[in-house]
């Protein structure tokens, strides 16, 4: 029976090899893919001694192009979906119980009747497959039993938001086991960002969780946070001539909650002050023109993260515009000033008061003095540790790569590929 089955599945995958593939692991070798997902589907038969009914599941990682710290304050987002994915094996068990086995993380089992959080799983898987369920059942969706194995290539820390990933991994196995995979990524996406806030104890927007459900390169405007304005941008990268590069600082993001927090808090302040609750609610010429009376309520730091955000969210269109001209000189610009926005106003490159730790720092300065006027660099994701995302010239790659790692350590860069599928039922 499980010698049959594999051999279906084989048959299967000879034939996305050579139509899905190219959508989602751009610039890989798929025969590796092909036998990587083979060993997770003869996992899943070995873990839940099942052969028959199991279907493939992909959800890319995401990398943030533009609109640092934007999205939580309803603001515009660049972002896309990567090459490096999650990847499930699942099908339905007829019970009322979610059973996931992830591969370095063990064993979950969530029974459906019980939706309220649990405070023994905050900070862990289980709190996000409970949540991801719990909003789908909210939302009317109906939700069974399943069991799924998953493998995921995207690593807690590496700053390509392996939380979302997961989350909206979830959400596309409940999609497709029980409707037919028409719950559309925005539902998926609103299913992560509830998840992760309420269930796994973490402030965020949807950027993330929206990425990984689109993939592709995606301009979000979050102004209605509830229909959120989508917008697929074509770009190819190989054609511009640059790597894009993303630099582990060998820092993670343990113990920054409060720093995480005081951004969006801070941000809010400000808009409190012109009885709003979210900048995006602010004029900018309101903004601008009350500056001194601001300072006096807010205090300075906020202030400073607030005219971040004014222009980041500028920014990220005409990161946009730039794009849909081919003018990626113009949007290579726009990366460096918003890298300098996020060093210089945000201040989310190292936790406040530190002095002999400031890694993200010293990665930023050695890109600034390694591409010497080429490329861009900024800092990426939440910040205050985690990952710097770098442009370099094809040319400069290797030395880049290779001067880069004699500091920071063998294997520090990560070269990126923009994948066009977000998350998909692979067979």
């Amino acid at each position: 029976m499980e010698q049959e089955s594999l051999r279906r599945f084989r048959q299967k995958m000879s034939i996305q090899n050579k139509r899905v593939f190219p959508l989602l692991y751009p610039g890989r070798e798929f025969p590796a893919m092909e036998l990587r997902l083979e060993r997770i589907y003869e996992k899943f038969c070995s873990i839940f001694s099942k052969a028959s009914g199991i279907r493939m599941f992909s959800v890319p990682g995401r990398t943030e192009l533009g609109g640092n710290h934007t999205d939580h304050q309803h603001g515009c987002v660049l972002a896309a979906g990567i090459h490096l994915d999650s990847v499930a094996a699942a099908a339905k068990n007829e019970t009322n119980w979610i059973r996931i086995f992830s591969d370095g993380y063990g064993e979950y089992n969530i029974c459906l009747a019980e939706k309220s959080p649990r405070q023994e799983e905050t900070r862990t898987p289980a709190a996000l497959i409970r949540g991801v369920a719990a909003y789908a059942m909210e939302q009317g969706y109906s939700v069974g039993g399943f069991d799924a194995f998953i493998s995921s290539e995207v690593r807690a820390g590496s700053g390509l938001s392996s939380s979302a990933s997961f989350e909206v991994l979830v959400g596309r196995i409940i999609s497709s086991l029980f409707h037919q995979g028409k719950l559309p990524p925005e539902i998926l996406a609103k299913a992560g960002q509830y998840a992760e806030n309420c269930y796994f104890g973490k402030a965020c927007g949807q950027m993330d969780q929206m990425a990984c459900a689109q993939g592709s390169v995606v301009f979000m405007d979050f102004e209605n946070p509830n229909r959120p304005l989508i917008e697929k941008i074509h770009f190819d990268l190989e054609q511009c001539g640059y790597a894009l590069c993303l630099i582990n600082c060998g820092v993670g993001h343990e113990g920054l909650t409060e720093e995480y927090g005081a951004i969006p808090h801070e941000m809010k302040q400000v808009a409190n002050c012109f009885g709003k609750e979210f900048l995006r609610e602010v004029s900018p010429d309101d903004f601008f023109s009350s500056i001194k009376s601001v300072r006096r309520k807010t205090g300075d730091r906020a202030l400073l993260r607030a005219i971040h955000f004014f222009e980041e969210n500028s920014r990220v269109q005409r990161q946009v515009h730039a794009l849909k001209r081919g003018s990626f000189m113009e949007f290579l610009q726009l990366v460096r000033e918003s890298g300098n926005s996020s060093f210089q106003y945000l201040q989310n490159i190292y936790p406040s008061g530190e002095t002999f730790h400031q890694e993200m720092a010293v990665a930023l300065a050695l890109c600034e003095k390694l591409l010497e006027g080429q490329g861009a660099a900024r800092i990426h994701g939440g910040g205050f540790g985690g990952t710097v995302q770098a442009w370099i010239p094809f040319e400069r790659l290797g030395f880049f790569v290779s001067a880069m790692e004699k500091i920071l350590g063998t294997g520090c860069c990560q070269i990126l590929a923009i994948r066009q599928a977000g998350a998909v039922q692979i067979v």
